[in-house]
């Protein structure tokens, strides 16, 4: 049986008991709408990086329940953090037509009703990252919706810095898989080597966000203009600013990216991260020097390709010896 679908004749089950869905005349089914609401690509790189954190920190969990646990838990808390910036920000996706669809601005989802949505998913999803990696994950997921939610989306109307902030926010779930893999003890007790493969990780992580997050503002940069936010490709329009960032980032990931392989003395890891970070490299130069859109896409089709190896390396190679 297929999914009941939004329309204007249709009664749409809500997410949440209670929850009434406002919609228009549009027919879609119910998954795309969760979809848009949920940005679930960002919440599956949200769940590598936590995992990747948790396996190069303790290797396989002692319990699947508990380490399941944690990514259901962090994955509610990303999707309340995604409602929450859809909430903040409706007026300005109504103004930009890669956004203008989203549930909220479009007026299919009643901003009462996507607080509670919110407010849902942010405490279950604390109490669980709780239940399954302890109050040190619990935390780190709360302080990453918080940095994230009431810092950086703000910020973004404000000064083009809010992407050094989004990328802290970024690379905070690093701290969700360490504390879930009980990391703090660990260092206490004297394991150094996965504090600091899981240290490179964050900072690779951090420093990957620049010239990922470059290209997709240069892209758009029109519609971000538009919309009044103040990002580099928006206030500086020759793109030297954005291209300068993005090449300064990726140069410090290709250190961040070997020091990642130091504590497990992996050469095969230490060589995908060479190759990696490199690739990364050229794309951000080739960005850097053209400044157009082709450009653009390439480098965002290349950070995801880099950092999707990098992830997958850590996990099969990167536990410290």
């Amino acid at each position: 049986m297929s999914p009941p679908a939004f329309t204007d004749t249709v009664a749409v089950p809500a997410p949440f008991p209670g929850v009434a869905v406002v919609v228009d005349d549009r027919t879609d089914s119910w998954f795309a709408e969760a979809g848009r609401l949920v940005r679930p690509r960002i919440a599956v790189m949200v769940l590598a990086t936590v995992a990747s954190a948790f396996w190069i920190t303790a290797g396989p969990p002692e319990s699947a329940v508990g380490f399941a646990a944690v990514l259901i838990g962090t994955a509610l808390v990303a999707a309340s953090s995604s409602i929450a910036n859809q909430i903040i920000e409706r007026d300005t996706d109504r103004s930009m037509p890669r956004t203008a669809s989203r549930p909220i601005a479009a007026g299919r989802l009643a901003v009462r009703d996507a607080w509670w949505m919110t407010a849902a998913a942010l405490v279950l999803g604390s109490v669980v990252t709780w239940a399954g990696g302890g109050g040190g994950a619990a935390v780190a997921a709360v302080a990453t919706w918080l940095l994230y939610v009431l810092v950086y989306t703000p910020l973004k109307r404000i000064t083009p810095l809010n992407t050094a902030v989004g990328a802290v926010a970024g690379a905070l779930p690093v701290a969700i898989g360490w504390c879930a893999a009980g990391g703090p003890a660990r260092l206490a007790a004297g394991d150094a080597r996965s504090a600091i493969a899981v240290a490179a990780l964050a900072t690779v992580l951090y420093l990957w966000q620049f010239p990922h997050f470059m290209a997709i503002a240069w892209m758009y940069r029109r519609q971000y203009e538009a919309a009044g936010l103040r990002m580099l490709t928006t206030v500086d329009p020759s793109g030297l600013r954005a291209a300068g960032q993005s090449l300064a980032a990726a140069l410090a990931m290709l250190p961040a990216s070997l020091v990642l392989a130091v504590p497990s003395a992996s050469i095969p890891l230490f060589l995908v991260a060479a190759v990696a970070a490199v690739a990364y490299v050229l794309a951000t130069v080739r960005f850097a020097v053209r400044r157009d859109d082709a450009s653009a896409r390439s480098l965002l089709l290349t950070s995801l390709g880099s950092l999707l190896g990098l992830l997958t390396a850590a996990v099969a190679c990167g536990r410290p010896i």
